[in-house]
């Protein structure tokens, strides 16, 4: 399926359980706003990795690329500061991984000598054209969403049946979050329509979804900021 949407807190629930059945977890413990607290006490500065509530999209992606792909496919991760993907990966056996984050503190990451790490905006990369079988992207997107952008250099860094994979925050209709800025940049809670026109401009980039589209959400487990939503999760292909 192209299109999946988180449909319960119980999704999320299991799919940590399975990540931790298979020792691909890579969360720091306790969760990781917890830990948080007690580092910044301690005045420690390495990022802290993961987050409990993306449990399920990180596994999604892990499960699409051991399907799609081969352990040794270079895989791209953008916007990877703190984030568990590109971890959980190489401990699922990837052994060709790069994350870039305009965050100069991805040099902190875990496994540095396992894992290619750059400082860079992804939108305007410095890599060579078609240097990556997989591009993935968890909870990262909505947030400046500037789709031509995006999906122009996502197009180009992929080489030709290779994946976007992507995470963001959704839900069916449209929540309206004009005004509100997270990380000092705009917030897009994708609605139905916002992917369809996504999924438009790709198709404009040689990107098109490798399968069904399923739009339908059932409940809010995610609460942030006075909004409750849930997450969906798309693959594109690259396709000349």
């Amino acid at each position: 399926m192209s299109m999946k949407v988180l449909m319960s807190n119980d999704e999320i629930t299991m799919a940590r359980a399975e990540m931790m059945d298979r020792d691909i977890s890579y969360l720091d413990k306790p969760r990781p706003q917890l830990m948080g607290r007690a580092m910044k006490a301690l005045n420690m500065d390495r990022p802290v990795v993961g987050d409990y509530i993306k449990s399920w999209d990180v596994l999604e992606t892990v499960k699409f690329l051991e399907a799609n792909t081969d352990r040794q496919a270079p895989i791209l991760d953008i916007g990877c500061y703190a984030s568990e993907v590109t971890l959980s990966l190489y401990k699922a056996g990837f052994t060709n991984l790069t994350g870039i984050d305009l965050d100069p503190n991805v040099s902190k990451m875990p496994l540095q000598d396992q894992i290619r790490f750059v400082v860079g905006d992804f939108m305007k990369t410095d890599f060579e054209d078609e240097s990556f079988q997989a591009i993935t992207s968890i909870s990262v997107i909505e947030h400046g969403f500037n789709p031509a952008a995006l999906l122009s250099e996502t197009s180009r860094l992929l080489k030709p049946g290779g994946y976007f994979i992507a995470s963001f925050d959704y839900w069916p209709e449209k929540i309206e979050t004009a005004g509100i800025r997270i990380f000092g940049m705009d917030w897009l809670i994708f609605s139905k329509d916002d992917v369809d026109a996504m999924v438009s401009e790709a198709a404009n980039h040689g990107l098109f979804p490798v399968g069904e589209m399923n739009h339908e959400g059932q409940e809010r487990p995610i609460k942030f900021s006075g909004f409750e939503y849930t997450f969906g999760w798309l693959a594109l292909e690259k396709r000349n």
